[in-house]
């Protein structure tokens, strides 16, 4: 139900606006001043909107439109009789027909109430050339006209006649006007309306709706004006009664058409070479009553196209249209060439001889007549009549056989105009002086000059034979030419040259009465590139080289000898390298190479015309073995310690971390201490000085303390800055050796003091362990200097016991001395001590 109503309403709207344009055209109507006009004049129009139309706006304006623009500037009013009118003025019209369109504005449209054509255009021009001709065949008076410019309006042309006599002053007798077809400047008057050897006048009326013309009068006669047709051309056949032509020149016969037979007439001829392209030639005029004609002075045996028109004579006429073509072939004459000759002998037996005869024709002048064959004849002494002749051939050579003592033949070339001037062919005994070298350049890969040293005396001329060269058969498909100019030194060959092909050439110099000795040479007019290149060999392999080699090519015959070789490789990612070796290599290394790696590898050879690749080479280096693998793992790893060792020691003797890792301690091997000589060589004899008094002398004995057995620490200060605490018993013990008398000062006034107190060393006869000895760090100098690095006992903080853990060792506070067991001490292992039994571990 939604669907039918929906449809029902776009038609009811499509209804309403098919509607709505229709009533609005009956409600207006245009006039214009002139429908057509003259191009570019002015034109005014109206359109009047009926008073009946009381559906539209009284206030609707009137748009006029001119083909697709629209022309808002009408002027609008309102008539007395309540219409509606609007006018417009085009002041110029540029179109040669155009639609004025009256539209009113209906909402966003607009309607068009009324539609006028307007023309422009021009009055015919006058028109002019009319000419006439009477055809016979048709038997009509033919006219035709120049009609003019266009004048893009509708014009009729109209050919008025009449009968007259003398010079057309009189009219006698219209005849009916001829209308021509539609576009057509032509016309047909028919026989019935002329009349023959009587004047008429003529002339053509041009009309259109602004004007009318006409052309100039004609006057004339239809038999003054008639065209015949042309002749038909026949060749005329040979017969008894009419002599050949001579040469240069050919016969002809013509027909003239049947209903002129009675016209006296002249005709003209023309005709041309073939194939076209040349001029025609006119000849005439020729009288027509003859009916023939032998036309000379043509090139011989020369085929030619012929044409031939008529017209009434001795009276007026028109020429008629040439005839169809007729070709005839002009007649020849007798060869008239120059014979040079040149021949090839063979002994077949002592009195037999094979020759080759070889012959080429050469135009005395331009005109030299066609060529049907040759004729080599020889006519034995004291024989009459006929001899056959040894050769009747079209072809510019012959081989015969001769006896051995005739030395000559006589060459002819004939036609069938007869023959040439007879050329003697004397065979010349090889005894003259030969050529002096022969040479030969390329200009072009299609010539190839050819020069020589002129001997002396100075030949008459030369004869150049050259051909294809080994391996072909010597003498196949040879070509030559004489040259007649003795004093020349060279000439180009031209003929039969292609490139890449190696050619014989052979020059034997002409004399009077002999002929020097065939010189030969050998040569290209352009050589090739190499036919194939060296297929290259693996000759020893490595893991990142390949020494390749190859067999070099042997020259060949027109192949450009090698000029380089380029070697060319690619690995497996593609990367490509090349190099250039001279063209004496045999052999190349490829040096560095990827192990366990695939390349390909191809040899190009090159020359100074081109070059040609090899078939590719694929190769795989070797890969690492398993005792290379080792080494090369543990030299890596040497290097690798080497680096690390170094590194370790740069960074440990920095002096910024040398006091960080162990104090400065004097080394006792560069002190006074290493000076002394022991007594007995088995031990060390050290002296050491007083413990408690810096003023006493150097004492030989080292007290050794026997710790007391109390809760408070083994050790205690007793004493001042540079002194260390001492337990309650002390037993002596006597050091072996000669103390030497030195003197400490109070301070330290230089490294070399022989006097330190440098240590003590005690001992408890309750404890099994090891004894102890006090390092004090004294503020006496001991050296001179400081060692360059630390020894493994001068940073020793903490003893390890067997039977207890480490402890550290209670200094005093005030003080800097450092206790530890007496073995740690290397000083004291020299020692000679009495009553060991006390000292448990020492």
């Amino acid at each position: 139900m939604v669907v039918g109503l929906g449809t029902w309403s776009l038609a009811r709207a499509a209804l309403i606006i098919l509607l709505l344009p229709r009533s609005l055209e009956e409600c207006g109507r245009i006039s214009v001043s002139a429908p057509i006009v003259h191009l570019g004049d002015a034109i005014t129009a109206s359109c009047i909107i009926n008073k009946t139309c009381s559906h539209l706006d009284p206030e609707s304006q009137i748009v006029w439109k001119l083909g697709t623009e629209l022309h808002p500037g009408g002027r609008q009013q309102r008539l007395p009789d309540g219409t509606q009118e609007s006018t417009i003025t085009l002041p110029h019209l540029n179109d040669s027909r155009a639609l004025l369109s009256c539209c009113l504005r209906w909402g966003n449209s607009l309607q068009i109430l009324d539609q006028a054509e307007l023309q422009a255009g021009y009055p015919p021009a006058t028109p002019h050339n009319l000419s006439c001709l009477m055809n016979l065949t048709i038997e009509s008076l033919i006219c035709q006209w120049e009609p003019g410019p266009d004048t893009h309006l509708p014009t009729n042309f109209t050919l008025k006649s009449f009968k007259s006599r003398g010079n057309c002053q009189d009219q006698e007798e219209a005849i009916p006007d001829c209308v021509p077809e539609d576009g057509q400047s032509r016309c047909s008057i028919p026989r019935k309306h002329l009349r023959l050897y009587q004047s008429m006048g003529l002339w053509v009326q041009a009309e259109n709706v602004l004007g009318t013309s006409v052309s100039p009068p004609l006057c004339l006669d239809p038999m003054d004006v008639v065209k015949l047709e042309p002749p038909t051309l026949w060749a005329l056949d040979p017969s008894p009664e009419v002599a050949p032509p001579q040469p240069g020149c050919l016969q002809l016969h013509w027909e003239s058409w049947k209903p002129t037979l009675y016209i006296d007439q002249k005709c003209e001829l023309r005709h041309q070479p073939q194939p076209g392209g040349a001029a025609w030639t006119l000849v005439g005029p020729l009288p027509s009553k003859t009916l023939q004609h032998e036309l000379c002075g043509l090139l011989p045996s020369t085929a030619y196209s012929l044409q031939m028109r008529c017209t009434r004579w001795p009276l007026p006429g028109h020429w008629s249209d040439w005839s169809p073509s007729l070709e005839l072939t002009s007649a020849q004459q007798a060869p008239n060439v120059r014979l040079d000759t040149w021949w090839r002998q063979r002994q077949l037996d002592r009195r037999t001889v094979d020759m080759q005869l070889f012959w080429k024709p050469m135009p005395v002048e331009e005109d030299s007549g066609q060529i049907q064959g040759y004729l080599v004849s020889w006519r034995p002494s004291g024989q009459a009549g006929a001899v056959p002749p040894l050769c009747n051939t079209t072809e510019l050579n012959c081989t015969f056989h001769l006896p051995s003592e005739v030395r000559e033949v006589v060459l002819v070339a004939y036609n069938t105009a007869g023959t040439s001037r007879p050329t003697s062919v004397v065979f010349l005994e090889s005894t003259g002086p030969p050529l002096g070298r022969l040479h030969t350049m390329a200009r072009d890969p299609h010539n190839l000059w050819v020069g020589w040293e002129p001997p002396s005396p100075r030949p008459r001329g030369y004869v150049i034979e050259w051909g294809p060269g080994p391996p072909s058969p010597s003498g196949s498909h040879m070509t030559w030419k004489m040259e007649h100019n003795g004093s020349i030194a060279g000439t180009l060959l031209q003929e039969n040259i292609r490139p890449f092909q190696l050619y014989e050439i052979t020059v034997t110099a002409l004399y009077q009465d002999t002929v020097g000795p065939s010189q030969r040479i050998y040569a290209y007019s352009q050589e090739t590139a190499p036919s194939y290149t060296p297929e290259l060999h693996l000759k020893h392999i490595g893991k990142t080289w390949a020494q390749l080699e190859w067999v070099p090519p042997t020259p060949e015959l027109g192949r450009s000898p090698l000029t380089h070789y380029t070697i060319f490789w690619t690995n497996a990612q593609g990367q490509s390298f090349s190099t250039i070796l001279n063209a004496s290599s045999h052999e190349f290394v490829l040096p560095g190479l990827e192990p366990a790696s695939l390349y390909h590898v191809h040899l190009m050879a090159a020359s100074q015309v081109g070059a040609t690749n090899s078939t590719s080479l694929t190769l795989m280096t070797l890969a690492p073995g398993e005792f290379e693998l080792r080494i090369f793992l543990g030299l890596f790893g040497l290097l690798l310690s080497l680096i690390c060792l170094c590194g370790a020691t740069r960074f440990c003797c920095r002096p910024s971390r040398k006091n960080s890792l162990w104090p400065s301690v004097p080394d006792p091997a560069h002190s006074s201490l290493g000076s002394w000589v022991p007594s007995i060589p088995a031990e060390e004899i050290f002296q050491l000085p007083s413990l408690w008094d810096t003023n006493m002398p150097p004492i030989t004995k080292i007290t050794v303390l026997e710790e007391e057995e109390k809760k408070p620490g083994p050790w205690e200060s007793h004493e001042s800055s540079g002194t260390c605490g001492l337990p309650a018993l002390v037993q002596d013990y006597v050091l072996q050796g000669d103390p030497r008398a030195s003197t400490i000062q109070p301070q330290a006034q230089s490294g070399n003091s022989d006097q330190v107190l440098y240590g003590q060393v005690m001992g408890s006869p309750s404890r099994s362990g090891p004894a102890d000895y006090i390092r004090c760090d004294s503020t006496q100098p001991l050296l001179g200097g400081l060692t360059p690095s630390p020894k493994s006992y001068e940073n020793l903080w903490f003893q390890t016991s067997p039977q207890r853990t480490p402890e550290p060792l209670g200094p005093n506070q005030e003080d800097d001395c450092v206790f530890g067991p007496l073995l740690d001490f290397p000083l004291l292992q020299g020692l000679q001590v009495h009553g060991v039994e006390g000292l448990g571990g020492f």
